[in-house]
């Protein structure tokens, strides 16, 4: 029989059971609710950061492999120049005894078509191996006096670079064309004999001989790359300046320079320097209109009318008030390139305040949300130097 003292007892028990089994108050659901907004908003800007930083990571690592392409792209072709094969032109030949004829009278026009390439432009071709010229900071209109059918919408205050040489691959070995017909190529003599003609740069004729002066020897396909910066990418108008390249070859039945490649997009700034060999190492300027001259003539280790392979003085740039001359494109023995790189896309919150030296030349501020990187390079011609060197 129960108590009224357990009754008591079983109806505390039944409070407290109700009391512990109770849910959240309302301003407990809501100061929860508002915690969990707090850390959710926390989340989603720590995310929002993150996105951003990895966004201007990839924009930041892709200026700079942009940048070591374009500078590998052009050091891999300027490094070839003045590559005919083993033919040295006279003028540069130290074992030439003779007065040469085959000074360069001018500077080529590299898009010159060639049903007009006489014997001079061919002397001039194969003697100036890089030249240059300036895209001025209000482009001329409707069009450039050079090449104005392959430069096309270039970019203002930005260089153009021509470089030549001979393939260093035979048509058909490895990664090589194939001959083709009507093509242009390079053949060099190496048979004692065959001193009046020293080279062929045609389409055909290619009859000159190797060492034993029976063996025809290779011809090599002529190399003609010119460089510039187009003012957009794919379409006129989308405001991404891009690093271009037209190349000679065949193309509707005749040799010419083709329409120009897109090859690295962002490239803004664009200036070339030559680095010019016109002192002998014993100290007297060249002279190419002279037979080499020698300080020693026992064992001719100084040539005192040629260069000595290394650059003298401050490196020269082509513009249109000081065009690069015959006598400095001729003695070339050392390129230096900037290249300005651009990101394609704005960064919120940042102006670009730097200025930035491109030789001689200074670009910026351009006070505008694109990050920018510079790049720099110079590239020693070998083919050129090399032969200048004495002991």
């Amino acid at each position: 029989m129960k108590t009224a003292s357990n009754r008591s007892a079983g109806v505390r028990k039944g409070a407290l059971a109700r009391v512990y089994q109770a849910g959240f108050s309302l301003v407990e659901l809501m100061i929860s609710m508002v915690l969990g907004l707090l850390i959710v908003l926390a989340l989603v800007s720590l995310l929002i950061s993150v996105n951003r930083t990895n966004s201007e990571m990839t924009k930041t690592n892709g200026i700079i492999e942009n940048g070591r392409i374009a500078l590998q792209l052009l050091q891999a072709d300027v490094a070839h120049a003045g590559f005919w094969g083993g033919y040295i032109p006279g003028f540069d030949d130290l074992t030439n005894t003779a007065v040469p004829t085959d000074v360069p009278t001018a500077v080529p026009d590299p898009c010159l078509a060639y049903a007009s390439w006489t014997a001079a432009h061919k002397t001039n071709l194969v003697g100036i191996n890089v030249q240059g010229y300036e895209i001025p900071a209000t482009v001329p209109s409707p069009t450039l006096s050079v090449c104005s059918s392959i430069v096309t919408s270039p970019q203002a205050s930005t260089d153009v670079l021509v470089v030549r040489h001979a393939e260093t691959c035979l048509p058909g070995v490895g990664n090589c064309a194939a001959s083709s017909t009507g093509e242009a190529y390079f053949q060099a003599a190496r048979c004692s004999t065959e001193t009046a003609t020293p080279y062929v740069l045609a389409t055909a004729g290619y009859t000159l001989h190797n060492r034993d002066c029976t063996t025809v020897a290779d011809k090599r396909k002529f190399v003609s790359s010119l460089y510039y910066v187009r003012n957009y990418s794919v379409t006129a108008g989308d405001g991404i300046p891009t690093l271009m390249r037209s190349q000679s070859g065949l193309s509707a039945g005749t040799v010419q320079h083709n329409a120009a490649d897109a090859l690295v997009e962002g490239v803004q700034g664009f200036r070339v320097e030559y680095g010019i060999d016109n002192v002998s190492d014993s100290g007297a300027a060249v002279n190419f209109a002279a037979a080499v001259a020698w300080a020693d003539t026992s064992n001719l280790t100084s040539p005192t009318n040629r260069g000595d392979g290394l650059p003298d003085g401050a490196y020269v740039r082509c513009t249109t008030a000081t065009p690069c001359t015959v006598a400095q494109l001729m003695s070339v023995v050392a390129v230096k390139i900037y290249v300005l790189m651009r990101s394609n896309n704005v960064t919120a919150g940042y102006t670009d305040s730097k200025t930035y030296k491109l030789g001689s030349v200074t670009m910026g501020p351009f006070n505008d949300p694109y990050k920018r990187h510079l790049f720099s390079t110079t590239i020693r011609l070998n083919n050129v130097s090399g032969r200048r060197e004495t002991p």
